[in-house]
């Protein structure tokens, strides 16, 4: 008696390998596409933050004052003539409605929180603040233009 002993499809072991291997190189790729999401996030922060100190710059210039922190930062600029070069350069996802002041525009983080601007005249030059990835002000990601 002769038996043929084919084995055809894969074992029980093998699917669960596979899975396995599957499910770390997922994790794997998630891991490394959050990492570049958060660098190309604090790079456009960085980039705004220049723009931004561009354009107090140019206010300081035409004004010689630095723009009101109890008015909207974004309208000031924009009656500045220098600025406006600057203020153009900032990406428009960052650029948002003011939901506190319907008709007027603010500047965001990517996180998508309100930048806060700071001046005391004692001060040498405005702070400019972002919540950072937690949209949390006051934590220790926050990120400061200087």
């Amino acid at each position: 008696m002769i038996t043929y002993n084919n084995k055809r499809g894969l074992s029980l072991i093998e699917i669960m390998m596979a899975v396995a291997i599957i499910a770390i190189l997922a994790v794997i790729t998630i891991g490394i596409v959050s990492h570049i999401d958060k660098q190309r996030n604090e790079k456009l922060l960085t980039s705004t933050f220049a723009l931004l100190d561009g354009a107090l710059g140019e206010y300081y210039d035409y004004w010689k004052t630095y723009p009101d922190p109890n008015k909207p930062l974004y309208s000031q600029l924009r009656l500045t003539p220098g600025a406006n070069a600057y203020i153009d350069g900032i990406s428009e996802k960052l650029i948002q409605k003011d939901p506190n002041l319907p008709g007027t525009l603010q500047i965001s983080d990517p996180w998508g929180k309100p930048l806060v601007y700071r001046y005391i005249p004692a001060y040498t030059f405005p702070k400019l603040v972002s919540a950072g990835p937690d949209k949390i002000f006051g934590t220790i990601d926050d990120i400061p233009n200087k």
